[in-house]
């Protein structure tokens, strides 16, 4: 093992950087860095985003809810590049006080609505619609359980297993070894789920596989960290193939590709101001802008 030794001052110090793929954005401190306002479209709802798995939730949601007929979820999608820092402008703060992508606005009321944090972006926007939530109070309680084991288990994912196993200076040992078991454990807990359900929450597709699936079917579709092999996704069948059906679908396509600044350019779509913008036409002029 890595000889790992550290001996922790009595009191920590923000006196270097911590390295890594995202050190020039990491610090201890919350607020605006400078100032700059954010832009506004035609449309009530403004999302401010990439498409990082947890931007990528609220773009599928938004295509989903158009899917179904919601004409009231058209959308303006902003590009924020967290790499530059554009989530410590003022206006964004404004919106989200955490800096942290996604960020909604809906402006559809008298006064505009801020929401912030991507299940409480989701559950706000299936609330507004009375869409892919249900309302039976047993299935409404197992949907939501799904959706907040979302939020508490992704770090793990993410912060933990990804950040050391792809993105950390140094690989450490204990740390990815700690970090894979929990991740291994949590896509255990899901494919055990889906071995009886054909969804997360039951028969009914709802916010709970919109919110799961960019992390834990990214994994397991070999999206996220390079990590598949290492971490023998094929062994979650159940995990694979419901993570298989929800790409397929055709809003989830389209969400995927909102916001989205790496992979094939025929996968980016890096602002999305009405549905014609993912015409291959309109999309090159967006990405010749950009």
């Amino acid at each position: 093992m890595t000889d790992t030794t550290y001996t922790p001052p009595r009191i920590w110090t923000w006196d270097k950087a911590n390295g890594g793929r995202f050190a020039n954005i990491n610090r201890p401190i919350a607020g605006p860095t400078h100032n700059r306002e954010l832009p506004r479209g035609k449309h009530p709802l403004q999302l401010y985003s990439l498409a990082t798995p947890n931007g990528v939730k609220v773009g599928v949601m938004l295509e989903e809810l158009l899917a179904l007929g919601h004409a009231g979820a058209e959308y303006d999608a902003w590009l924020i590049r967290i790499g530059d820092g554009d989530q410590f402008g003022s206006g964004f703060v404004g919106v989200n006080p955490n800096s942290k992508i996604p960020a909604l606005l809906d402006c559809s009321g008298a006064e505009p609505v801020r929401v912030f944090e991507s299940g409480a972006i989701l559950l706000y926007l299936a609330e507004k619609f009375g869409a892919l939530v249900p309302t039976e109070p047993a299935k409404r309680a197992e949907c939501l359980s799904w959706l907040f084991w979302q939020m508490g288990s992704a770090p793990y994912l993410g912060g933990g297993f990804g950040h050391f196993y792809a993105y950390a200076p140094t690989k450490i040992e204990y740390a990815i070894d700690r970090f894979a078991m929990e991740a291994k454990r949590q896509m255990d807990v899901l494919n055990r789920r889906l071995a009886e359900s054909r969804y997360i929450a039951g028969d009914e597709y709802t916010i709970a596989d919109i919110a799961i699936w960019p992390w834990y079917g990214g994994m397991v579709l070999g999206q996220l960290y390079d990590a598949a092999e290492f971490l023998q996704v094929q062994d979650y069948t159940h995990l694979v193939r419901w993570a298989t059906e929800i790409a397929a679908r055709p809003a989830v396509k389209r969400g995927r590709m909102v916001n989205r600044v790496s992979g094939p350019l025929e996968q980016q779509l890096h602002e999305r101001h009405d549905a014609c913008d993912f015409d291959t036409r309109t999309q090159d002029k967006l990405q010749a802008k950009s």
